[in-house]
């Protein structure tokens, strides 16, 4: 997939753009951890691995709280691109549309040249064969 140099402060997809890819969707709606633990890997920039994610969502989703994990990612990803807080709230997403919420995350980093499938190191050894200099996610080193 080639990756377009998206406008700071724009959304590439939309909530509701699920089924852009179903087999992400079909994941997210069945193991939303596991897609929220490949997101908050990149979005953490390797400091918080896809497993250790995943079990935190796992754990505060089972006590009902999984929302405020969700929220916090979104946030930060908001922040990072400078996006707006639409089409709703970040809360609202996160609790009456989290698998959609989710898999707009997922996409929105792979449209930014982030494929969340494969972690943070195989997207610095990507963004390294590529030859990218300055890799899509603001870092300060593409290392951890």
């Amino acid at each position: 997939m080639t990756t377009k140099n998206w406008p700071i402060g724009q959304w590439t997809t939309d909530l509701f753009d699920c089924w852009d890819d179903p087999s992400l969707c079909v994941k997210t709606c069945f193991c939303p951890c596991v897609t929220i633990g490949e997101v908050v890997e990149i979005l953490d920039q390797g400091t918080t691995s896809k497993g250790h994610a995943c079990l935190v969502a796992y754990a505060m989703g089972s006590i009902h709280c999984g929302w405020i994990y969700g929220r916090r990612y979104r946030r930060k990803l908001r922040e990072i691109f400078k996006l707006p807080e639409s089409p709703y709230s970040d809360t609202l997403i996160s609790c009456c549309c989290c698998v959609c919420g989710i898999s707009q995350q997922y996409r929105e980093l792979k449209n930014r040249g982030a494929d969340p499938s494969i972690g943070w190191e195989g997207n610095v050894m990507k963004w390294k064969r590529e030859g990218v200099t300055v890799p899509p996610i603001p870092t300060s080193s593409m290392t951890r």
